[in-house]
C-alpha cells in the first residue's frame, strides 16, 4: 500500500473507530472486551481491501457490513465452554440512575436475542438501515429481515415489559 493510502486509511479508521465500537458494543450485548476485538479484526480486513478503495464505493458503509459479518462469524465458531451469564454483575448506585440504567436493561434484552436477530436489530434501528440494504449485509432475503425483526422487536417488548421506546418508532 502506498503512503498516500496508508495515511487515508488511518483518517478513516481513526473517524470511524467509534462508531464501530458503539454498534459492535450493541451487537456484542454490552461485552467491550469482544466489541474491541470486532473492531480490530474488521479495521484488519479493511486494510487489506484499502488498496482497492475505489472498488469499494461507501467505505464506512463496507466497514458496517464487515463489523457484523465479523460478529457473526465469531457467534458461529464461538467455543462451547463459553456460557453468556443472564445476569448483569451489581453496578453502583450512581450507574444505576437515568441513561446508565436504561442502558444496562438494553444491552441486557439485546443480549438475549439470538444473533441475528440482534444483529438485525442494531442494523435496521440503530444503523438505520432499510430493509433491503440489512438484507444485503446479512446475505438473507427481505422477507428474512421483515420477519426477523418482527420477532425480535416483539421478544424485546415483551423483556422490556412492554414498551420499547424508540424501538417501536421505527
Amino acid at each position: 500500500m502506498r503512503r498516500s493510502q496508508e495515511s487515508a486509511f488511518r483518517e478513516f479508521a481513526a473517524a470511524r473507530m467509534g462508531h464501530l465500537f458503539r454498534s459492535a458494543c450493541l451487537l456484542t450485548g454490552g461485552d467491550t472486551y469482544l466489541a474491541e476485538d470486532l473492531v480490530q479484526e474488521t479495521l484488519g480486513r479493511m486494510y487489506v481491501v484499502w488498496g482497492r478503495s475505489s472498488k469499494l464505493g461507501n467505505p464506512a458503509a463496507y466497514a458496517q457490513t464487515v463489523l457484523v459479518r465479523v460478529y457473526l462469524a465469531h457467534q458461529r465458531r464461538r467455543s462451547t465452554g463459553e456460557r453468556p451469564s443472564d445476569e448483569i454483575p451489581e453496578v453502583s448506585e450512581t450507574a444505576e440512575r437515568g441513561d446508565a440504567s436504561l442502558r444496562l436493561t438494553l444491552l441486557d434484552a439485546l443480549r438475549k436475542l439470538p444473533a441475528k436477530d440482534r444483529a438485525v436489530v442494531v442494523l435496521r434501528y440503530w444503523e438505520d438501515r432499510s430493509v433491503t440494504e440489512t438484507a444485503d449485509v446479512l446475505n438473507v432475503s427481505s422477507a428474512a429481515v421483515r420477519t426477523r425483526s418482527t420477532r425480535a422487536l416483539a421478544r424485546l417488548k415483551v423483556q422490556l415489559g412492554g414498551s420499547i421506546g424508540e424501538f417501536a418508532a421505527h
